[in-house]
């Protein structure tokens, strides 16, 4: 409603299509789930494959080689070519940021092409934001992706950012399960995250920027600390922490 108490029309229809969207979800990842158990595929990774490409549409009869087709028969794959140079521009399907689970699906998943792009909604959502969206389940898959998106995209300027989405990402429902369930590649992208995090923690340090060490000092030394750690700055420590909780060895 307005602040007058007058229902907007556009607020409801977006929130009827981010409802039917997540409803439609729900009912095609359920159908893959149970075809992939009466298919008796051999492997998770073969289920999970099955499951995150439901949302495919197979090719028709009348679909030929050769042509020229307006419409995508895959309207959610991301462009194979990396994203170019300048900035990126967000689709005009995307009215504003997601507010809710259903809707973060939905505009994930049908308008942003580039994993450019979904860096940067990421971004601008921000870790509490994410945290509110999520905090009652953390959609399948998501948890992965983000880790591949986030990978590929960090530098210096956004690592404080992505530092705070890693945490609210973590303190999610069923964070653990999410966890387990990541592919190999997907596992592989975590650690390559976490290697320049801690890398860019490092050059932080070495700046000159005031240690935990500093800070134990402060407090008169009351509390006895790991002789490896009173070296660590706060911006290690953090680091750290988030490696623990994404067991990153």
């Amino acid at each position: 409603m307005d602040a007058d108490g007058a229902v907007d029309p556009r607020a409801l229809e977006r929130e009827l299509q981010a409802a039917v969207a997540e409803d439609e979800r729900r009912e095609r990842e359920n159908e893959a789930k149970l075809r992939a158990v009466r298919q008796r595929v051999p492997s998770y990774e073969e289920f999970r494959n099955m499951v995150l490409a439901s949302h495919l549409k197979p090719l028709e009869k009348k679909d030929k080689m050769g042509q020229r087709r307006n419409v995508l028969w895959n309207p959610c794959a991301a462009h194979a070519k990396g994203p170019q140079a300048g900035d990126v521009e967000i689709p005009q399907e995307l009215d504003g940021l997601p507010g809710t689970s259903a809707e973060f699906y939905r505009d994930w998943r049908r308008c942003l092409k580039s994993r450019k792009l979904k860096y940067q909604v990421l971004l601008e959502l921000g870790g509490e934001a994410l945290g509110r969206i999520f905090q009652a389940d953390l959609g399948y898959g998501l948890l992965g992706e983000f880790l591949v998106v986030l990978a590929e995209n960090v530098c210096h300027e956004d690592r404080d950012a992505i530092l705070q989405i890693l945490q609210s990402l973590s303190g999610t429902k069923r964070f653990g399960l999410n966890l387990d369930l990541l592919s190999e590649p997907e596992k592989e992208s975590s650690r390559d995250l976490f290697r320049k995090l801690w890398s860019m923690s490092r050059e932080y340090c070495t700046a000159g920027h005031p240690s935990s060490t500093a800070g134990c000092k402060a407090e008169g030394g009351a509390q006895l600390v790991d002789a490896s750690l009173q070296k660590e700055t706060e911006e290690e420590r953090r680091v750290l922490e988030l490696m623990r909780c994404y067991q990153i060895n």
